[in-house]
């Protein structure tokens, strides 16, 4: 498709949008989903607040009162967070979409990339630019109340670890890589999208499925790897003690793993990455300082329930629907 075809095409659906019926069950479906959730997270967080000087008696023998009111206004801070956040993106898919947004910047970058690509091929580099600045500014948007997250309310409470150096170095990580893997993929659905007709959809359904089971193979092994380091883990008892448990649960791993977490925050984690033969069970190295190895142990069993639940296979399946 020309690209004067292409803009053509772009404007011709949006000037039919414009008052159609499902411009308002858009509108109408986003204000009663920002409106469930926010009724939601108030309601837990009223909750919160309102318990937050009395420990659960369960609990009383192990968790001191202030430890408890320091872990309920760190879900407070968190929550109001979440807040910011879901009515922020509410915003910014407004501007996208209903304001306006998407079509200027579609003309901005038509207009940019058809003097420098007016031959063969500059349909699909003018197109992977369209998406590639529209990823790119929604980032921009979101980056500081991710920077906030981090060095404010992480760092309020005590759990950051993380410099700005290593956080610039992350992000500029993390945007190599969607390069590198992104850009194929955004090459390959508008390829799709070109050349196989009406049911282009089921195609690039095809490929994203494919493409999602690939990554959870290459994930642990090619990607994680450049944002932490993992080693194998050097306890011999407590090797002993998770490798009966991952046997009793019917859990092939390909190896135990510590990964450096310390280097971005103080919270401890444990999980199982991968598919197949390609799992692999990490700890982080802040848990193993803290727990002890029946603690470790119950945090694995947490992890290894949503094995045994099936929850990866569940949440696969229902990402392809």
């Amino acid at each position: 498709m020309p690209l004067h075809a292409a803009r053509a095409l772009w404007q011709s659906y949006t000037v039919h949008m414009e008052g159609h019926p499902l411009t308002v069950v858009f509108a109408v479906a986003l204000v009663a989903s920002i409106g469930l959730r926010l009724w939601l997270v108030s309601r837990q967080m009223r909750h919160v607040a309102r318990h937050a000087h009395s420990v659960p008696g369960d609990f009383s023998a192990s968790v001191t009162p202030q430890a408890h009111l320091n872990a309920a206004r760190y879900t407070l801070a968190k929550g109001r967070l979440g807040v910011i956040s879901m009515l922020l993106g509410a915003t910014v898919l407004v501007g996208w979409t209903l304001l306006g947004g998407l079509d200027a910047l579609n003309g901005l970058v038509h207009d940019a990339i058809e003097p420098l690509w007016p031959g063969p091929g500059g349909d699909l580099a003018y197109q992977l630019a369209l998406v590639g600045a529209f990823v790119l500014l929604s980032a921009l948007i979101d980056l500081p109340l991710e920077a906030y997250a981090t060095f404010g309310v992480e760092q309020r409470f005590g759990f950051n670890r993380m410099t700005w150096r290593l956080f610039a170095a992350d992000l500029l990580r993390s945007i190599a890589v969607g390069v590198v893997i992104g850009a194929p993929l955004a090459a390959l659905m508008l390829w799709l999208m070109g050349v196989a007709g009406s049911v282009w959809w089921a195609w690039a359904w095809g490929a994203w499925m494919l493409f999602s089971v690939l990554m959870l193979v290459l994930y642990p092994t090619v990607i994680a790897p450049l944002f932490n380091r993992f080693e194998p883990l050097a306890d011999e008892s407590l090797r002993e003690r998770v490798e009966s448990l991952l046997k009793r649960c019917g859990f092939a791993s390909r190896g135990l793993f510590v990964m450096d977490g310390s280097r971005r925050s103080s919270h401890g984690n444990a999980y199982f990455t991968g598919f197949g033969a390609a799992k692999r069970v990490v700890f982080f190295d802040t848990l193993l300082a803290r727990l002890t190895p029946a603690e470790i142990e119950a945090v694995l069993a947490h992890e290894l329930g949503h094995y045994r639940r099936r929850h990866l296979a569940q949440r696969l399946l229902l990402s392809a629907v």
